[in-house]
């Protein structure tokens, strides 16, 4: 409906400040007239829209407009209300649960049909969770051991922007000062974390900002692997790896498509766990990145 798309144009605007016209028009789905059209309607409504033309113009609401606070519906807190349960049981954090109990109160509708149980993202170490999310709140470097992948220990010095999870595991964003460039760190690889009294050397974008210019620049490059796969673990490669069907023979077997992160170890650990139900097909570096793990473990047992 239109009013739902002027309120929710209203809404982003606030959100996102200065936006263009096609900008507007993507996001919703509709033609650029369109947007202009509910932009004037807006206007026409009190709702001080400014329009910049140019290059880089775009429409963005005036800094002395402030929404009602009590717009959200019972809907809107139920949606916040599950988000809330799912982040509670991923960190296990006593403010998050005061949270929860603030905005259980209220809604009188709390949906239980979608349950978001996150509690396998636990990481374990909430001192230094506690450690990172003070030093993130303050602005002040922390230092801490780091062991890489390649087993390589030191001491690092960054100014935290965000602890996120991607890629299947717990990272903290974070500025190098040595490299002067954004960083990744494993939360699981840091130990000794210790928060300095000096201030951050420089002002920092949003952590969605960085991390969208750093995927730019960046890309995690995804592997294609194709293999064929036993009938009676079919259902565990797709369960597990995401894997695509290209083919089945007579037999139930199948050639599937698993698109892979090779820097990431999940995916790697899955396929030998399911053993000769699997065989690799290509491509060929794979094959013998498998086989040679394969052969690690074998003489691990036969030396014994």
């Amino acid at each position: 409906m239109k009013i739902d798309r002027l309120y929710a144009i209203t809404v982003y605007l606030l959100n996102h400040g200065k936006t263009s016209a096609s900008g507007l028009a993507g996001k919703f789905e509709v033609s650029v007239r369109t947007i202009q059209r509910d932009i004037d309607a807006l206007c026409r409504a009190g709702i001080p829209i400014v329009a910049e033309t140019g290059v880089s113009g775009g429409y963005y609401l005036s800094e002395t407009y402030h929404m009602d606070r009590h717009t959200a519906t019972q809907e809107d807190y139920a949606f916040i209300l599950t988000a809330l349960k799912g982040f509670s049981s991923a960190m296990g954090n006593p403010q998050i649960d005061a949270t929860l109990e603030k905005v259980s109160s209220l809604t009188r509708n709390q949906d239980d049909s979608i349950i978001l149980d996150f509690s396998v993202l636990r990481e374990g170490d909430e001192i230094l969770l506690k450690t990172l999310r003070t030093a993130i709140r303050d602005k002040h470097p922390v230092s801490f051991t780091y062991t890489n992948s390649e087993n390589v220990t030191r001491i690092h010095t960054v100014e935290p922007i965000a602890v996120i999870y991607r890629w299947y595991a717990w990272y903290l964003l974070a500025y190098s000062t040595v490299k002067k460039d954004y960083r990744t760190y494993k939360l699981i690889r840091m130990s000794d974390a210790v928060i300095s009294d000096m201030p951050f050397t420089a002002q920092h974008a949003s952590p969605e900002e960085i991390l969208r210019e750093s995927d730019r620049k960046s890309p995690q490059p995804s592997t294609e692997v194709i293999v064929r796969c036993k009938s009676e673990s079919k259902s565990k490669a797709i369960e597990y790896l995401n894997g695509k069907i290209l083919r089945t023979y007579e037999n139930g077997d199948c050639e599937m498509l698993l698109e892979v992160m090779e820097k990431e170890h999940f995916w790697f650990g899955t396929l030998l766990s399911l053993g000769s139900e699997v065989e690799i097909l290509a491509p060929e570096h794979i094959r013998v990145r498998v086989l040679d793990a394969a052969k690690e473990i074998v003489s691990l047992y036969e030396g014994k």
